[in-house]
């Protein structure tokens, strides 16, 4: 549960009238409004004083609230307001990761890691053959170990701009927000080759080699008149 505190210092006597309102990018909705709630509230939140207590939140009742208060008295009629942010703390879901099965050396291969439900939102982490990834800070250790690829915490991506053979190996992806357990996608591999060109040229000669003949089946059977109408 979550409660939204609202203290006032009217007197007592005053006639009070107390509004809830939640203040989104679409707009202001009420939330508690004459005396009773609306929308997701209804049938889980109640008055406690001029706060409001929440029962099962959800990652929906995040956002900013307003309690506003007027009171009447003999001198007129007074207003205040309180603004209150809540966030409700998601743990991780299992990200879904994207990684190519093969891939040729020299091109460019770009791994993704990504899950919506946490909040705060999850930083990821990447690993190749079970050992965790180093960020590329440009000092320390991780200069020094010629990295190739550059890993993106926040967005979950790993990029390699010119892939090598050297990246062949296991990848896996671990969300995490620092609530409950980090979650991690299954392991997939990836195969960098290097470009067969021998083969592409045996290829090519090939085809080189069928259209020659082709072209001389024809000229072959114009010239015994074999086309003649």
């Amino acid at each position: 549960e979550a409660i939204l505190s609202c203290k006032h210092k009217f007197s007592k006597g005053m006639s009070l009238r107390i509004e809830w309102k939640k203040i989104q990018s679409q707009g202001v909705s009420f939330v508690y409004y004459n005396g009773e709630f609306t929308g997701d509230l209804r049938g889980r939140a109640e008055m406690l004083n001029t706060g409001i207590r929440i029962r099962n939140v959800t990652r929906k009742d995040s956002g900013t609230y307003r309690c506003e208060i007027s009171a009447k008295s003999e001198e007129g009629q007074r207003l205040g307001e309180a603004t209150i942010t809540l966030t409700v703390l998601v743990a991780p879901t299992t990200p879904v990761c994207e990684v190519p099965s093969s891939a040729m050396t020299g091109t460019v291969v770009e791994l993704s890691c990504k899950e919506a439900e946490g909040s705060p939102p999850s930083e990821y982490q990447w690993y190749k053959n079970g050992v965790a990834l180093l960020e590329k800070t440009g000092t320390g250790s991780a200069r020094g170990a010629n990295i190739t690829y550059t890993m993106n915490k926040k967005s979950g991506t790993l990029l390699f701009n010119t892939v090598t053979k050297n990246d062949t190996g296991e990848y896996f992806c671990e969300a995490s927000n620092g609530i409950g357990l980090s979650q991690k996608c299954s392991v997939k591999r990836m195969q960098v080759d290097d470009l067969n060109v021998s083969g592409i040229i045996a290829a090519v000669v090939f085809v080189a080699l069928v259209m020659a003949l082709c072209g001389l089946g024809v000229f072959y059977a114009q010239k015994k008149g074999y086309f003649t109408s």
